[in-house]
């Protein structure tokens, strides 16, 4: 278990954690919340070894930190020309140090050493591991045909998926995982989910996604005030047992005060009186026993709403016959979404949906004037006015200047003008305060920069907001601020994000972006997981099918291209050619068995080997003998399926044809 004994912990002159205290049992599956900034981060560093406290001790068993016992999403983007799947497969450490041992082993040819390394490897189940790295890269979203790009030609999103990837790849016995919502798509996290729910080791995760909480945490870990407190269940349990916890305090609080009021009153009038002394002096000493009960101090929770639009065109845009896409520089389009033609009217309220790469941010960037429309129109009402949260902020952000900066520019450039007092009373109420207003936005917080973009979104009072993702680095209490401000716009909301949360608070109708298209979905979100697992079985049938009637087109083809002769010639061509077929497949069939016939005995051979040297019996040089030889009879085993799979597709094609 981990054992969490009155940690203190400092980054910088901030006190991160102070006399912390917690336990977490193994398998324990935890969801670590709090404010941004509240330390979460570091906590993870702190179990990762990456920092060390300056109090306190934190006990974790010794075979959860040898290399693979623990596992984490490294936020750094990988660089290198390595496949998605061997990269994915290098996340396994048990897998990687049995190579490296087989491999020097057969250098110094050391036999002792090649047995155990194959029994290392065996162990970390080698034969099938590039299996379950690309089920987990598909699982993520991953195209089949991308199991084997490079990891530089993927993007920094699809980079954090090949982290992530990476991470789930590792048989821990501890699994760190500090928001892995972020970049994913629906389909992509309710796989998580599901892949979450199965893993066995203990689990503690950083995230900001209720309903994700919900689905795969039993434990609750809150980090509040430098604080560590546990709730048993996840998020809504705990929200309800802090409610409760914090009205017990409060109640406790009152009580003890009007106790102390009473004993300091009758401290006041009697301990001048010789008759009453020594009653008021024991009151005195109660005083100072009473163990004292701290008020409930919670941190002020965020509240914003957006400003009365000043009008609302009917409608408020129209797309006819839009497509969308991207214009490289040497001019040539690439079109993702075409043949719109929809409108959006006063007050609705859209969800897009769709899978990543679809094109639900190329619209909405191409409705926010963000990328130019390939062709077609997209017609604005009179008096629109656009407010659009970017999914990546430093399409509207600029890291050399502060959020008064942005603000004045924002005014001067765009409106509604303000004063420089009003536009730093406007920021602190997004808490921008003090020297906050001129911090660099690159020195900022990923929770700082979407609060800013919100602020510039606000400020320019729209009457359509286009919301691309807008949750990501945002906690929980903003989440909920921005849906309740959201339900209170009077204005039209489109909206595309994986929190599903908030889009079930927020929306009433939903687009779905999918196969180059955009089109009404008609149902809600757990109508859409129900259609996108049809969708997976639809894609396999048709697959499935397109292969039957490949076949079937192959068999027929030299039959139609044949010209007509008469009956006995066409007998005489068949049998001719049935016999030429059968004297080229012959020899291949009889070199197939006879593979077979060596790869069941080399198999059986090759597990016999690793039976036995898995027995502690063995002498010194029967187990180098044996080692050696099972390093033959793998190769050979690896050497004759690849032959055989030649040979197999040869008869395959000589049949077909």
């Amino acid at each position: 278990m981990i054992v969490i004994k009155n940690i203190t912990l400092l980054r910088g002159t901030k006190v991160v954690l102070q006399q912390a205290s917690a336990t977490l049992h193994p398998g324990e599956k935890v969801g670590l919340i709090g404010r941004n900034g509240a330390g979460k981060s570091s906590l993870f560093s702190l179990l990762a070894g990456r920092l060390q406290p300056d109090g306190g001790d934190v006990e974790i068993p010794a075979a959860w930190l040898v290399p693979g016992g623990m596992a984490e999403v490294a936020q750094n983007m990988p660089e290198t020309d390595d496949s998605a799947t061997d990269y994915v497969l290098q996340g396994d450490a048990r897998l990687m140090q049995a190579r490296a041992d087989l491999a020097k082993a057969e250098d110094e040819d050391d036999g002792n050493a090649m047995a155990e390394a194959h029994a290392h490897l065996a162990e970390a189940g080698a034969f099938d591991a590039p299996a379950r790295a690309q089920a987990l890269l598909l699982g993520l979203g991953f195209p089949v045909e991308q199991l084997d790009a490079p990891v530089n030609s993927f993007s920094g999103g699809w980079r954090m998926r090949l982290q992530l990837a990476r991470a789930l790849m590792c048989p821990s016995k501890l699994l760190l995982l500090d928001e892995p919502t972020n970049h994913l798509d629906l389909d992509a996290l309710v796989w998580l989910e599901a892949w979450l729910q199965r893993y066995e080791g203990t689990m503690i995760v950083i995230s900001h996604d209720r309903e994700f909480l919900d689905a795969i945490t039993k434990v609750t870990l809150h980090l509040d005030d430098a604080k560590l407190t546990r709730y048993t269940g996840g998020y809504t349990a705990f929200e309800f047992m802090r409610a409760e916890r914090m009205s017990q305090q409060t109640a406790a609080f009152s009580k003890q005060q009007d106790r102390i009021a009473h004993l300091s009153k009758f401290i006041a009038r009697f301990k001048a009186k010789a008759s009453k002394a020594k009653q008021a002096q024991s009151r005195v000493k109660a005083l100072e026993r009473m163990e004292k009960i701290a008020p409930v101090l919670s941190a002020a929770d965020f509240d914003f709403e957006f400003r009365e639009p000043q009008s609302l065109p009917n409608p408020m845009l129209a797309m006819s016959d839009l497509v969308c896409g991207y214009r490289s520089e040497e001019g040539k389009d690439t079109v993702i979404v075409h043949d719109i033609n929809r409108s959006v009217m006063p007050g609705q309220r859209i969800g897009i949906l769709g899978a990543n790469g679809q094109g639900k941010s190329t619209l909405v960037k191409t409705l926010a004037h963000m990328q130019p429309p390939i062709s077609g129109t997209v017609t604005e009402g009179k008096g629109l006015s656009i407010g659009y949260f970017a999914q990546q902020e430093l399409d509207v952000l600029r890291l050399d200047e502060g959020p008064l900066e942005h603000m004045v520019r924002l005014a001067r450039t765009l409106g509604p003008q303000g004063r420089e007092q009003e536009l730093r009373d406007f920021l602190g109420s997004f808490r921008f305060t003090g020297d906050m207003v001129n911090q660099p936005v690159g020195l900022m917080s990923g929770g700082e920069k979407a609060r800013l973009v919100l602020a510039l979104v606000v400020w320019q009072r729209p009457n359509l907001l286009l919301l691309d993702e807008p949750t990501n680095h945002l906690d929980l209490t903003t989440r909920e601020a921005l849906s309740m401000a959201l339900n209170g716009f009077e204005g039209t909301v489109m909206l595309v994000s994986h929190d599903r949360a908030l889009l079930r608070e927020v929306c009433d109708e939903f687009w779905l972006v999918t196969h180059g298209g955009v089109e009404p979905f008609d149902g809600d979100l757990d109508d859409y997981q129900r259609w996108l697992q049809e969708q997976s079985k639809q894609v396999a049938q048709a697959a499935k099918k397109a292969r039957d009637q490949n076949k079937k087109e192959a068999k027929q083809q030299p039959i139609k291209e044949q010209p007509k002769v008469q009956a006995g010639d066409e007998r005489k061509a068949q049998q001719q050619a049935r016999q030429k077929l059968q004297e080229q497949v012959k020899p291949l069939k009889s070199e197939l068995k006879g593979i077979e016939q060596r790869m069941n005995v080399a198999t059986v051979e090759r597990d016999q080997l690793t039976q036995d040297l898995g027995s502690t019996t063995l002498l010194s040089s029967e187990r180098s003998d044996k080692g050696k030889r099972l390093k033959v009879v793998s190769d050979e085993v690896e050497a004759l399926e690849a032959r055989w799979l030649e040979v197999s597709e040869a008869i395959e094609q000589l049949s077909a044809a």
